[in-house]
């Protein structure tokens, strides 16, 4: 016959088996859940290098009409660090400010017609749009991972073995709080037409007020001091 100690120690056994099944259960969910975030990460990252790279080849196409491109080129060269290597947040304020620079680029062109007709421009603009478009698309589809994995490690029973086996909390693909400002890009030297400043409007000798005091009119009066006529004697 079978004990008690030996029901005792089956059935602890087999809650023990169902503990490390739920437990490795948990942690391959967890797994998996991270992998498709990562794998959205790796596809912004794709989209975030392929769009920084147009960025010479659009300086180019516009150096012929702007004087500042060095300047631009410059500024968002130093974003590749935050692009490549940099976390999530870090590569969310890196591409805010890129489409607020690709935004000032467009709007100055919008004064050259020639240079929106360009075949070589007009190209570059639909691949960025193209680029922008992906990017929103995987955006989505990252963001929407990391809510269901965050939610995986935030929840109950996650919360308790996550911790254990070194799971963190994702970070959303968004533009950090303070950090959505239009970039500043300086165009004092855009070569635009300079409008000829307003000169003061000189009065015509016509119309210009008369600044001298006019003389009085001159009267019929004679002058007090003038002498009298002698009266003729018999009158």
């Amino acid at each position: 016959m079978v004990s008690t100690v030996d029901i005792i120690l089956i059935v602890v056994a087999i809650v023990i088996a169902i503990i490390v099944i739920v437990i490795i259960a948990i942690f391959n969910n967890l797994i998996s859940k991270r992998n498709r975030v990562q794998n959205a990460s790796a596809q912004i990252d794709v989209q975030l290098k392929r769009r920084y790279d147009l960025i010479p080849n659009l300086i180019d196409s516009v150096k012929g009409y702007m004087k500042y491109e060095k300047g631009v080129l410059t500024q968002i060269t130093s974003l590749r660090t935050s692009i490549i290597s940099g976390s999530m947040e870090d590569k969310a304020k890196a591409n805010n400010q890129l489409t607020q620079a690709f935004k000032s680029i467009f709007a100055v062109a919008e004064n050259y017609p020639d240079l929106k007709a360009s075949q070589n421009f007009m190209n570059l603009q639909e691949q960025l749009e193209d680029t922008e478009d992906k990017i929103a698309f995987v955006r989505t589809s990252y963001n929407d991972y990391v809510l269901d994995f965050n939610n995986a490690i935030q929840e109950f029973p996650g919360n308790m073995i996550a911790p254990a086996f070194g799971f963190k909390v994702a970070a959303f693909f968004q533009a950090p709080e303070g950090e959505t400002a239009p970039v500043k890009v300086n165009f004092d030297d855009v070569n635009e037409p300079q409008k000829p400043t307003a000169q003061p409007s000189v009065p015509s000798a016509q119309t210009a007020p008369k600044s001298v005091t006019q003389k009085p009119p001159a009267t019929s009066k004679q002058p007090q001091n003038q002498p009298k006529k002698p009266k003729q004697p018999g009158k």
